[in-house]
Order: structure tokens, then sequence, then C-alpha cells
């Protein structure tokens, strides 16, 4: 991966972090920059899964990565929502 392939993906990973909270229904009990914190690394596992896939170097844009990308971001935001509901109980 190239360094602005790094950087996109940090940047892509803000949005990603916001879109995996969306997609996950109910109230999530996890702070924004938790939420900021999971999508990045979404973005990144994301983008190094799409180049494993062969998915990643697309013209236009690439729908498969983005798709990897939130959801992955997702499965990150489910996983702290319900390890910080166990803690409550």
């Amino acid at each position: 991966m190239e360094i602005t392939g790094l950087i996109s993906a940090l940047v892509i990973g803000v949005v990603v972090g916001g879109l995996g909270r969306l997609v996950v229904p109910g109230r999530q009990r996890i702070s924004m920059l938790t939420t900021l914190l999971v999508g990045i690394a979404a973005a990144l596992v994301g983008t190094f899964a799409a180049s494993v896939l062969g998915v990643s170097d697309t013209s236009g844009v690439d729908w498969v990565e983005a798709a990897l990308q939130v959801g992955l971001a997702g499965v990150g935001v489910t996983a702290l929502t319900r390890s910080r509901a166990h803690q409550y109980r």
C-alpha cells in the first residue's frame, strides 16, 4: 500500500465509521471517537482485503472495497457495542 493509499484510507475511515454506525440497528453506547477509530481500522483492513482479492484497482469508484469497509465497520461497532453492554450489567 502506498502512502497516498494510507492517507486516503484514514480520511475514508472517518466516513466509514459513521456509515458503519448507521448500518447497525439500535442504539450504540460507544463514543464518537471510538466509532471513528473503528472506521479507520475498517478502512485499512478493507483496503488490504480488497487488494488481496484483486478488486481494489478498478476504474471509477471501488464499490466492492467500500462495501467491505462499511461492513467491517459495522461488525466492529456491533462488537464494541455488545462488549460495552456486558460491562454495564
